[in-house]
């Protein structure tokens, strides 16, 4: 389902994990039903905010191997320059 994008088979997949005895799988369950819409379109379409993702996790090391050394103005050209 994930990786051959198939969100048609979601309804089926939810309506099974509610039959089972397992109850992570049903709070799991819940949180999806919760934002049904968003969940469907990650699972069918296309395009993703990896990239994204990727630039986040970027700045998030540099202000990690900073912390506590030095301030906002280095971290800003360290960001800039990466």
């Amino acid at each position: 389902m994930l990786t051959e994008r198939q969100g048609e088979r979601l309804s089926g997949w939810l309506d099974a994990v509610r039959q089972d005895d397992l109850l992570s799988l049903h709070a799991l369950a819940a949180g999806i039903d919760r934002d049904r819409d968003a969940v469907m379109a990650g699972l069918t379409l296309s395009w993703n905010s990896g990239v994204v993702e990727g630039h986040v996790n970027r700045v998030k090391m540099l202000k990690r191997q900073m912390f506590g050394r030095a301030g906002f103005q280095l971290l800003r050209k360290r960001v800039l320059l990466a």
